[in-house]
């Protein structure tokens, strides 16, 4: 059962602490003289090469985000609330042997391995913008293939509308989840249609390498057009449900964040403006677009529907 937290959960002064974090890195790196490897382990360590085609239908023109950025400046609380906390300390995370279990509302079940995730679709690499619910933002080049090439494999029932994402739950592999930050484990869903559209990645990988543990390693989601909470990392358990899953942070703060949490700029986050956003690695905020600059390709998917109601 999930328990309603008392005290919003991010913050206001977490919004926009990207500039005290980059200065304070880029003076580490002035003061001693050292390479960005030699000061940051997570980069300094070489990833696991992943093989994938380059997409030609999943590309954006947005500069990509380096990927000290993209690997040092997360929100990933099974290792911490701060932004450096990932990457300081998701190095306990144990991403062999990797289970995920696909059960629910389908009619073959089961249980894949990660090395048969890794090889069960083409992996391809696909350029998708990233937008946190924080107003800030990344592009980063994902690799994997659609959701829905899992999905296919269990075979939906007729009753399956929801799918819902479990993330491990082991408090000595994810320190963070010792805090009453969240009801752990953590949780996340999806219609499925949205499950099913081919923009969403079951994703594997980024920037040629297999994920690192702090982009939610060994295996994850990613949904371009939401919020980027919405993308379930370090997953253990895909469900297909009939009723809509109570997501983590709709427990938490059911007035601060909605199941659709579609990226709009018209309707705020209580406590700041949801207009623009701030690109990390440029310094003036940028118009935010609707569905993240995906209308085109999913804004029929939510046709009808009133969406400052269905935030």
């Amino acid at each position: 059962m999930k328990r309603p937290l008392l005290i919003p959960a991010i913050p206001s002064s977490e919004i926009t602490p990207r500039e005290v974090f980059h200065q304070r890195r880029r003076f580490m790196q002035l003061a001693a003289g050292a390479s960005v490897a030699a000061l940051l382990p997570g980069w300094s360590e070489a990833g696991e090469r992943l093989a994938a085609e380059k997409s030609r239908d999943y590309q954006v023109p947005d500069k990509l985000t380096p990927l000290v950025d993209v690997t040092h400046y997360n929100n990933f609380y099974e290792f911490g609330t701060g932004k450096e906390d990932p990457g300081q300390n998701a190095g306990s995370l144990k991403t062999r042997p990797w289970t995920v279990a696909v059960e629910g509302e389908v009619h073959k079940p089961k249980v894949f391995d990660i090395d048969e995730l890794l090889k069960l679709a083409p992996l391809e690499e696909r350029v998708y913008r990233l937008r946190c619910v924080e107003a800030w933002s990344m592009v980063i080049p994902w690799i994997g293939y659609s959701l829905a090439e899992l999905i296919k494999r269990v075979e939906p029932t007729g009753n399956a509308k929801y799918v819902e994402f479990v993330t491990l739950f082991d408090p000595q592999q994810m320190p963070g989840q010792n805090s009453p930050v969240l009801d752990w484990p953590y949780r996340e869903g999806l219609r499925l249609d949205e499950a099913m559209h081919p923009l969403t990645l079951l994703t594997l990988g980024l920037y040629g390498e297999v994920l690192p543990n702090q982009n939610g390693a060994p295996v994850r989601l990613v949904v371009p057009w939401k919020y980027g909470f919405k993308s379930a990392k370090s997953i253990v358990k895909i469900r297909l449900t009939e009723k809509p899953p109570v997501t983590s942070w709709m427990a938490a703060g059911p007035r601060e964040y909605g199941f659709y949490s579609n990226v709009n700029p018209e309707v705020d986050h209580p406590r700041w403006s949801q207009a623009k956003e701030r690109r990390i690695g440029e310094f003036l905020k940028r118009p935010t677009l609707p569905f993240n600059g995906y209308a085109e390709q999913v804004a029929s998917l939510y046709a009808g529907m009133d969406l400052q109601k269905n935030f």
